[in-house]
């Protein structure tokens, strides 16, 4: 724009002057040209002023060096000036050259800053007036967000101190928002209900203890101060300590039992399995009870309606779980009545039934023939020692629960019980072939 505007003429051989040629009547041309003549110096190769503009002046002269080093430039040099006042300006220094005279003449044309800096310092102002704000409201908003985000972790923290030995049943209710901490205070609520299983355990345990060896240690110190004062004679001495230790066998029975049944449901009892045929297993149990059942003028049988049923068992357990059940059935079966075991397979579990013609048991009593130490007996008919210490059928449950089975019972009174075990058999297993119904029953009267 310059080089098309400025021409330099020499009128009298020896000075130089410049000629602006745009177009006054031009507005465009005429704003373009005075905005630049403006701001604007012109200078020969000696550092000597041809032109320069008042507002150029105030910026200070360029020396001899920086307009030679500019005229020696292939391009324009940048740079930047203050003037007096500081208000900063931005200039642009390079030469024209005239064909007359084959000279160089250094040019520079400057532009005010300050209109395109002032928006920058406001903005500047603006964000240091600013930032204090902005911080105080975030910090107030993260206070307050923070506080609610944490009501529900303080809740938890509340229910956990208010959690003791008398009240393990609380729970913390989950939000349902499905975040996070809904995962945590279920995982709390499960860690308590552990807590509480654990925990009535031991408490179930000690009552037990506590019930159960109360009267046969009752029973014992009597006899043996009835024997201290009364008796007479070595045969009155000799019965008093035979009744005791009978009763101390007994005891001793009490105590292992509850301790074996303790170590079960707490888990320190663990299964050892091994690959077992429920046939063969349940075909010897019934020959063991044989005598038992004859003595008793009971019919034990045993059906398999498969001819193989094997699966991964702990023996010594499922012996228990059999023996318990056929014991129960054997004692309360009248002369006369019939004891059967049926085991059959569906699909990938096999199931054990042991039925009988007993008394049977009232509904009343069918929620709590699982419990520790429940007995079912008649109104009229009186604790015995011989009826069992009550912890056969927790025994039995607890060995299909460590199975992965169910059990469940089936009675009438008068006409007889039947208990239903399910056991899962381990997948892949060989198949068992159907018996078919001429030759596939085994009946084993005893």
């Amino acid at each position: 724009m310059v080089k098309a505007y400025l021409r330099i003429v020499n009128d009298d051989g020896k000075n130089y002057h410049p000629i602006w040629t745009y177009d006054h009547n031009d507005p465009d041309e005429n704003s373009a040209g005075s905005r630049v003549q403006s701001v604007s110096l012109i200078a020969d190769s000696d550092g000597r002023v041809i032109e320069a503009s008042p507002s150029y002046q105030s910026l200070g002269a360029d020396n001899t060096n920086q307009i030679r080093a500019v005229l020696n430039s292939p391009q324009a040099v940048w740079g930047e000036k203050s003037d007096t006042h500081g208000v900063p300006y931005l200039i642009r220094a390079s030469y024209v050259y005239d064909e007359d005279s084959h000279r160089k003449y250094y040019v520079a044309i400057g532009m005010s800053l300050a209109d395109s800096r002032k928006p920058l310092y406001d903005f500047t102002l603006l964000i240091i007036g600013l930032v204090p704000l902005v911080i105080l409201t975030g910090c107030i908003m993260g206070w307050i967000f923070a506080g609610r985000a944490l009501t529900p972790v303080l809740e938890v923290a509340r229910t956990a101190q208010r959690i003791s030995g008398s009240n393990l049943s609380l729970r913390i209710p989950v939000r349902g928002a499905g975040d996070e901490l809904d995962r945590l205070i279920e995982t709390f609520n499960q860690m308590i209900e552990r807590i509480e299983i654990n925990f009535n355990q031991v408490r179930q345990f000690s009552t037990d203890v506590s019930h159960e060896l109360r009267t046969p240690i009752t029973v014992v110190r009597g006899q043996l101060e009835v024997a201290l004062f009364t008796a007479q004679t070595v045969d009155q001495y000799r019965d008093a300590i035979v009744n005791s230790l009978a009763d101390i066998e007994r005891l001793s029975q009490i105590v292992r039992a509850l301790l074996l049944l303790s170590q079960a449901e707490t888990g320190q009892l663990l299964l050892q399995k091994q690959r077992l045929d429920l046939v063969e297993v349940a075909d010897n149990i019934v020959d063991q009870f044989q005598i038992p059942a004859e003595g008793g003028e009971v019919t034990l049988e045993f059906i398999s309606r498969v001819a193989r049923c094997a699966g991964d068992f702990d023996r010594v357990q499922i012996d228990r779980m059999l023996s318990n059940l056929l014991s129960n059935a054997i004692k309360f079966t009248p002369a006369g009545g019939v004891v059967r075991v049926i085991l059959d397979r569906y699909e990938d579990q096999a199931e054990i039934r042991v039925e009988d013609t007993g008394r049977g048991i009232s509904p009343e009593h069918l929620p709590h023939i699982f419990d520790r130490f429940y007995r079912v007996r008649g109104p009229s008919e009186p604790a015995s020692p011989e009826k069992g210490l009550g912890l056969g059928l927790s025994f039995v449950a607890w060995i299909v629960r460590a199975h992965g089975g169910t059990i469940d019972v089936q009675s009438e009174p008068g006409k007889g019980t039947s208990f239903r075990v399910r056991l899962p058999l381990e997948s892949g297993l060989p198949p068992i072939a159907e018996a078919s119904p001429a030759h596939g029953e085994v009946m084993k009267p005893v």
